[in-house]
Parts: structure tokens; C-alpha cells; sequence
């Protein structure tokens, strides 16, 4: 903890305290939250940013979309737009933001929305002529408005929110009692070779409530890199000079994947929006390179002038064990719910 944060820390009570009282007001009923006659998933997390949110939905995406229509709710940060926006054909990342535009050019068989006023989302996909079956609102965790059926929380390993503190001492965004509201806890971003014994030593750290299922996942990168017009082996890639790039919170794992001790690593901050003069420069420092980024700068990024020597990293979530379990649990919430309603 910088001493800055640590100068801030009244700020980190006063914040605390605020965003308690608004719990408090929405668990009493005091502050209105909306329902809805179909299965509701929100996947967020207590802490801001980097706990692999995308590859969590879009894990979602491919479990559900084979059996029932699936839409998306985000938020759209950063997007250059404003109040409901369903993706269509002539959408890009500036209007929808670029997680939901990256759902969008992957999925094509399910709905893609943006809208941060969320009650007002789902109402909009509701009275579409191809209303969907199952809704997942992304990063929705503290959008207390809407009642979501299913709560996923995630939390980052080597970062868990048990540990962490309120904004701006530390990265949460409401007090750690939050997390009660999950009904489940996925510990992200773990090494792949996490042992039994240090997945039970965070269990009993977390020390979850009976009704409440915890489940670890690492994420898993794809053996290609990918261009508009080819592909690339991974482990070719690792020997080749290249420039990486990633305007992502947490990058990294990102380059720690691709890096040899001859390339150079731009960072960026998260979702930024690249101007024409940095676009420049990044071309410049790429001579006679291919540049490598993450899949959500990619989809910022491509048709810029960087486009020729652009490559993108796929990734996905994995579960280390019990995949069927976590499988389980949400096909039997969105079938039971689906039968109610």
C-alpha cells in the first residue's frame, strides 16, 4: 500500500460507510430492486477490475447458448454512446465498448446489449421480437436496482477480496460482507498446477457460507495467435522479436506468456482508447515486427494502422476441478427458473 493510500484512508471509511447504508437500504426494501420472469445471471466481483470478468461470461455463452436464446447486458464502458444499444451489423467498439463488441464479432447466435441503466436494459431486450431465454449482466454485482436469480462473485487468486480494503486505501469497491450475496465464489486467474491443499487453505480463508459453492479456474491460453489473415503457432511466436501490447487491467500474465528477453512490452491503461499520435509511435517501435495484444485491445485496434502486423491472443477460463459441478448448478438455476416463469 502506497503512502498516498494510506493518507486516504478516512476517505476509505467515509466510502465504506456510504456504500453499506445503500446495501442496507436496498436488503430492506427500503431502496426498490426489479425482478424479472426469466433466469437473471450477474457475474461481477467486490474488488475493481482485472478479475476476469470477459472469459467468464463468455464461458457462460458457450454452456447455454446451444439450448436457450442468450443476451448480454453491459455496462459499455468507455463506449461513445449513450442509454439502450442492441448490437447490430454496423456496430463497433466505440458504441458498445469493447468486451460487449467482443462478445458480439464471437457469438453471433446471441443478443449483445449496452445500457447502464440495467432495469431499463432488460426491458429493451424483453420487448424484442427475439426476446431472449437467460440474461447475463456483466460486472453487475453492486447494480442492486435489478435482482438478479444468480449471483456468480468472482476474486482474483493472489489478490482475494478477503485481503483487500475499501477505495481508495484499497481496491474494493463495497465492504468484503458483500460477498455473502454470491451464490458463487470462483477464485480466478490460479495457477494451473494449484494444489488440493492450498485450494482448502483459501476455503477455509474465505470461509464461505453452507449455501454458497466455490470453484478455482486458471486462464488458458490459445496454442495460435490470430490476424484478419493467418495464424501463428504460440511457441513460434515465443522465439520471434515482436512488440506486446495491452491496454488491460493486470497484463502480466499476458506477457509473461509471449515475452523473450528481446521484445518490448507497452502497457496501457484499461480500455483505453488509442490516439492517432500513439498509434504513430507504436508503429514506429514495431519496425520490421509483428505487435501481439490481448483480445479485448485487439478489437479496439484493428483497422488502425497497426492492422499489417496486428495479432491477438485468445484466452478462455478453465476449471481446475469440478467443472461438471459449477456446470450443474447453473443449468439446473436457468432450467428450474425457466420452468417458473
Amino acid at each position: 500500500m502506497n503512502l498516498l493510500r494510506k493518507i486516504l484512508f478516512p476517505f476509505a471509511i467515509l466510502y465504506g460507510f456510504i456504500t453499506s447504508i445503500r446495501n442496507f437500504l436496498f436488503d430492506k426494501g427500503i431502496l426498490k430492486s426489479y425482478s424479472f420472469d426469466l433466469p437473471i445471471i450477474a457475474v461481477g466481483n467486490l474488488s475493481v477490475g482485472g478479475t476476469g470478468k470477459t472469459p467468464q461470461i463468455e464461458y457462460l455463452i458457450r454452456l447455454l447458448s446451444d439450448k436457450y436464446k442468450v443476451a448480454t447486458l453491459s455496462r459499455g464502458y468507455k463506449r461513445q454512446s449513450e442509454g439502450f444499444i442492441l448490437a447490430n451489423e454496423n456496430s463497433d467498439a466505440l458504441e458498445l465498448g469493447d468486451e460487449p463488441f467482443q462478445f458480439y464479432q464471437k457469438f453471433k447466435n446471441i443478443l449483445v446489449a449496452v445500457d447502464a441503466n440495467r432495469k431499463n436494459g432488460i426491458e429493451q431486450l424483453l420487448s424484442n421480437s427475439n426476446k431472449p431465454e437467460v440474461i447475463l449482466l456483466d460486472d453487475a454485482f453492486q447494480h442492486r436496482k435489478v435482482k438478479a436469480g444468480f449471483y456468480i462473485m468472482l476474486t482474483s487468486y493472489g489478490d482475494l477480496y478477503i485481503n483487500d480494503f475499501m477505495l481508495p486505501t484499497g481496491n474494493l469497491r463495497e465492504s468484503r460482507s458483500g460477498a455473502q450475496r454470491a451464490d458463487i465464489v470462483i477464485v480466478t486467474k490460479c495457477p494451473a498446477n494449484l494444489s488440493l491443499d492450498d485450494q482448502i487453505a483459501i476455503k477455509e480463508t474465505l470461509n464461505l457460507s453452507s449455501n454458497q459453492s466455490l470453484f478455482f479456474t486458471f486462464i488458458e491460453y490459445d496454442q495460435m495467435i490470430y490476424s484478419d489473415k493467418k495464424k501463428i503457432n504460440v511457441e513460434e511466436v515465443k522465439t520471434m522479436n515482436k512488440l506486446l501490447l495491452a491496454g488491460i487491467a493486470k497484463p502480466e500474465s499476458f506477457f509473461a506468456h509471449l515475452k523473450n528477453e528481446n521484445d518490448e512490452c507497452l502497457t496501457f491503461p484499461d480500455h483505453h482508447n488509442f490516439s492517432e499520435s500513439e498509434l504513430i509511435e507504436i508503429k514506429q517501435k514495431a519496425t520490421n515486427k509483428i505487435i501481439v495484444t490481448t483480445e479485448k485491445d485487439y478489437v479496439r485496434l484493428k483497422g488502425s494502422i497497426l492492422s499489417e502486423e496486428l495479432y491477438f491472443l485468445p484466452i478462455k477460463s478453465s476449471f481446475l476441478s469440478a467443472e461438471d459441478s459449477f456446470n450443474k448448478n447453473i443449468l439446473n438455476y436457468v432450467g428450474q427458473s425457466s420452468r417458473n416463469s
